[in-house]
């Protein structure tokens, strides 16, 4: 496979929501500070990329508010709710293209009240070749899938354009195509890097919940009994109130932190998902914890969490990263999952870590002393 580098590590999109415009707007957030100023970053330089050195070049939705309009336009356009932290984006003549709908969006978002509606874009639907040719076209190295959560045959389209374009893949959503065995040794026999599957935020519910497993575990407190049940008011939440789409996003999440535990608990005595969609939260998203065990001589405890997130940020402060480990791959020419960011970035990994190890190991996959 030849790959031509450029002076950018140049990224396309399929979902222009509330992630992809946090992501975009941290671009540009970033681009006048430097190492000691930069806030909110896990690296600032990985491999001579600095966050800054992102660049979107493609860039797909089905939406009528987005579909036609500059990519940098589009990333405000409702129903997009997040905080605005960089507002005045430069143009860049990328302009969002109809994408392939399949299960994209589900259909009770067309029931609801006009503010809140999906508006399917009128144009015609892209097909493979297309969406693989403006991937080529662009000269995008690394996509970014950030469809809602149930788009089960969405992602695997825009899986196999990546495929078939020579593009490395980001899966930052629960639909499971680098933890599943089929899909990861494709891209491994391709010889193309994918990072997957969905992304685990900043500081979020995920990563909050399983530090505090990992700390009942070596204190020798035994977890009994653990909800975690988080509300929002972006699409995605409104997208979750259908419960069918939720099975990939409920597993992903509870094997998260059942991978932290030790001792497994039965099915009965964790419970982790969202939980309801409260419109004037916004992008801002709840979550509540309980954690119950025993402490020394069978004593009883619990400890009950609220963590108040805003949550689009905090997914585009991991994938900034993801998105740099994807071009150093490249780079490497080292193609199939990489085991190490997966583990560090994202809830479902094909293999779990601990953080501490997750992210042990990612250091070293940036420093080059690890392959994948």
């Amino acid at each position: 496979m030849l790959v031509i580098f450029l002076e950018k590590i140049r990224i396309a999109i399929a979902g222009i929501g509330n992630c992809a415009s946090s992501l975009i707007q941290g671009i540009y957030y970033y681009k006048d500070k430097n190492e000691k100023d930069a806030i909110g970053l896990m690296h600032w330089d990985i491999g001579g990329f600095t966050p800054c050195d992102i660049e979107v070049v493609a860039a797909f939705d089905i939406d009528k508010r987005k579909v036609g309009k500059e990519v940098n336009e589009a990333v405000f356009e409702f129903p997009n709710n997040t905080t605005v932290f960089c507002k005045d984006l430069p143009r860049t003549g990328v302009m969002v293209k109809m994408g392939k709908l399949l299960d994209g969006f589900s259909s009770h978002m067309q029931d609801f009240d006009e503010k809140y509606r999906f508006v399917l874009s009128g144009e015609k639907e892209s097909t493979k070749e297309e969406v693989v040719r403006g991937l080529k076209d662009s000269k995008a190295e690394v996509f970014l899938n950030y469809l809602p959560v149930g788009s089960e045959e969405a992602v695997k389209f825009y899986a196999e354009c990546a495929l078939e374009a020579g593009v490395g893949f980001i899966n930052n959503m629960p639909v499971f195509i680098a933890s599943k065995g089929d899909w990861a040794q494709r891209f491994k026999e391709k010889g193309i890097p994918i990072i997957g599957d969905d992304i685990k935020a900043q500081l979020g519910a995920t990563i909050t919940h399983r530090t505090l497993t990992d700390l009942f575990r070596k204190r020798g407190v035994k977890l009994e009994r653990t909800y975690q049940l988080n509300t929002g008011g972006n699409t995605d939440f409104l997208n979750m109130l259908n419960r069918s789409r939720l099975e990939s996003k409920k597993e992903s999440k509870t094997e998260a932190v059942q991978a932290v535990i030790g001792e497994r608990l039965d099915p009965e005595n964790i419970h982790i998902g969202p939980s309801d969609y409260v419109p004037w939260q916004k992008d801002n998203k709840l979550c509540f914890i309980r954690m119950e065990g025993k402490l020394f001589g069978d004593v009883p405890m619990n400890i009950e969490l609220r963590l108040s997130v805003e949550d689009s940020p905090n997914s585009a402060g991991v994938v900034i990263d993801a998105i740099r480990c994807c071009k150093l791959a490249l780079l490497r020419e080292a193609g199939g999952v990489l085991e190490s960011p997966s583990s560090y970035f994202m809830k479902h990994p094909p293999k779990q870590f601990s953080d501490d190890e997750a992210c042990k190991r990612t250091n070293e996959f940036i420093e080059g002393k690890r392959e994948i």
